[in-house]
């Protein structure tokens, strides 16, 4: 037997943000926040990534 509906649950919908939309938005979160921490420590992306610091001396290799 199929129960009536009250008046509350008649005029407001169930608007539930289902669990995946939760775990996306905060894996999203904490990787935008990782991205910002390594950008103001100077670890981020960026010109000179991939290239050594003038600090480091390699074998054989003169500095100009």
């Amino acid at each position: 037997m199929k129960r009536d509906l009250t008046e509350e649950e008649t005029k407001m919908p169930n608007h539930r943000t289902p669990r995946w939309v939760k775990v996306f938005g905060v894996i999203g979160l904490a990787l935008v926040l990782l991205l910002v921490i390594l950008h103001l420590t100077g670890n981020g992306f960026g010109h000179g990534m991939h290239t050594l610091p003038s600090s480091v001396n390699e074998q054989g290799v003169k500095q100009p």
